[in-house]
């Protein structure tokens, strides 16, 4: 106990009160990284760390599997959280990886899990040929860091990528961005959304790889039920629209 809570909040400087759901989620995160999470496209495991969003979900994880795989030197995985899309993007062929977070706790889990995997030698900032984003899905303000990872309040994660992606990305890059329809199915988004943002910023969508949930989505009492069974997550392969071109 003493050393998830050393894990969760650092060294003690006195007395420290622990609200009682809080202590089990501490002790809940600290199994998840003794433990780790399989995770099946690497065929190994990845170690989350208290208040890092943990790869339990593994559609968006897939689907960068299974994308189409474009002659890349360097690739960037924005918002790297474990550090699991950067592993994979290692495995998959990419040379050189740089995989950013805005958190503290999620930089050092992902150093450490590149660590574990003999990785750390393969971080290099310069343009890049594949930027690779799964930012978070629902508009929202996050009450925590942990819920920054879902909400995103006016989308400004994806719009701040597509925005600034051409200045990372060369003129034959690609970047993949993860985004589920969860949004769209309960009202917090509308369809032509992603297209307008894509548009906006001189994208075309070079392809598109959906997948549906794996994973247990039908709970008693839990009123996203029907919506969760039916979302679809999908890896939108974006590249540089030709000149005068707007669409997406």
């Amino acid at each position: 106990m003493a050393e998830a809570c050393r894990q969760a909040y650092g060294p003690a400087a006195g007395r420290l009160v622990i609200p009682v759901p809080d202590l089990l989620s501490t002790l809940g995160a600290h199994q998840w990284r003794v433990r780790g999470v399989p995770v099946r496209a690497l065929g190994r495991t990845i170690h989350p760390h208290y208040g890092v969003f943990a790869p339990t979900r593994q559609e968006y994880i897939d689907l960068v599997a299974a994308a189409p795989w474009p002659r890349v030197r360097t690739a960037f995985d924005i918002g790297t959280g474990t550090g699991v899309l950067a592993v994979l993007l290692a495995d998959r062929g990419a040379g050189r990886i740089v995989a950013t977070g805005i958190e503290a706790l999620a930089a050092a889990c992902a150093r450490d899990n590149v660590g574990r995997l003999g990785l750390s030698g393969r971080i290099r900032v310069e343009q890049a040929d594949l930027i690779v984003c799964n930012p978070p899905w629902l508009p929202g303000v996050p009450a925590s860091s942990l819920d920054a990872a879902v909400y995103d309040a006016g989308s400004r994660m994806p719009r701040g990528f597509l925005r600034e992606v051409p200045h990372r990305l060369t003129s034959g890059g690609e970047a993949w961005l993860v985004l589920s329809d969860l949004a769209e199915r309960l009202g917090l988004r509308t369809r032509g959304e992603p297209a307008g943002m894509f548009a906006a910023a001189g994208r075309t969508v070079a392809g598109r790889l959906d997948a549906r949930p794996r994973h247990r989505t039908r709970r008693r009492a839990d009123p996203l039920a029907e919506n969760r069974a039916a979302e679809i997550t999908s890896l939108w392969r974006l590249t540089r629209s030709p000149r005068g071109a707007g669409r997406a």
